[in-house]
């Protein structure tokens, strides 16, 4: 993660400012007047589409392969972004969502579950993976049982 300011009066790094930023045009957006239901969603996919084609690479690639296990694996999940990241909601609340590395200027990806994820597994268990530029096929199945799991 980038480091604070430690002159400035801000105990928020610029980075996270900037998302906060986009979390209130995703608001904004989201709200528009005159637009149904579903034309809401479509624009909120096709946001999630475009935010991940500006990538710069390997987190584009990851984020891709990431996007199409949540299509495949649970259809009923809405895409949208979520503090200019993807993510996944379900009746309006976010299950998982996918941080490129590049964000944060972090050192690896992040796929992240909400508290809606129903990934509970006694009283300990995690709700955050790193994702590295080698993730594999086996990765890709990994990630497709918990987002099942996730969305059961």
């Amino acid at each position: 993660m980038a480091a604070r300011d430690e002159t400035s009066e801000s105990t928020f790094s610029p980075e996270e400012r900037a998302a906060m930023r986009e979390h209130a045009a995703e608001v904004t957006a989201s709200r528009k007047r005159g637009t149904s239901k579903a034309e809401k969603a479509a624009l909120a996919a096709q946001a999630v589409v475009d935010k991940i084609a500006a990538m710069p690479d390997p987190d584009r690639g990851l984020a891709e392969r990431i996007h199409r296990i949540a299509l495949d694996v649970a259809p009923d999940l809405a895409p949208r972004l979520w503090y200019g990241m993807p993510a996944y909601a379900k009746d309006g609340a976010v299950v998982f969502f996918f941080q490129d590395a590049a964000k944060f200027g972090a050192r690896y990806a992040t796929l992240g579950f909400q508290d809606p994820a129903a990934l509970d597994d006694g009283t300990f268990w995690p709700t955050s993976f790193a994702v590295t530029p080698a993730f594999s096929e086996a990765d890709e199945q990994t990630v497709a049982e918990l987002v099942r799991r996730a969305t059961a």
